[in-house]
């Protein structure tokens, strides 16, 4: 959706899904499919190392932004409940933008956000 708009000519040189294994720099490197900011978000999830890159999912005190016309709240909610708070609570989240958190610091915050929105 978002690439066609950007880059209406070109095809993209590959496309992710969810649990596939893709390697970089020697770490392997899962995908999760994270719906909400757009609606083909994804994370990139490394057990081994215990490292989550959460893009514009997760940040540090909650979701990312939703406020697009392509974006939702509830269902970037679902996503970080659903595939991102299952984690182990020790799991570094190296975000988008902002600095970095845990899973662990973000779990108990869940229905605040939700609160908050409401």
């Amino acid at each position: 959706m978002l690439w066609d708009a950007v880059f209406p000519e070109e095809e993209p040189d590959a496309t992710l899904t969810e649990g596939q294994t893709i390697e970089v720099a020697g770490a392997r490197l899962t995908v999760l499919h994270t719906p909400g900011h757009a609606p083909g978000s994804v994370c990139l999830h490394s057990p081994e190392l215990a490292v989550l890159f959460s893009g514009d999912t997760l940040f540090q005190g909650g979701p990312g932004a939703t406020g697009r016309s392509f974006s939702d709240f509830d269902t970037i909610v679902a996503s970080v409940t659903d595939r991102l708070l299952t984690l182990p609570g020790e799991t570094l989240v190296l975000t988008g933008h902002g600095d970095s958190t845990t899973i662990g610091a973000e779990a108990p915050d869940r229905q605040k956000w939700i609160d908050d929105q409401a």
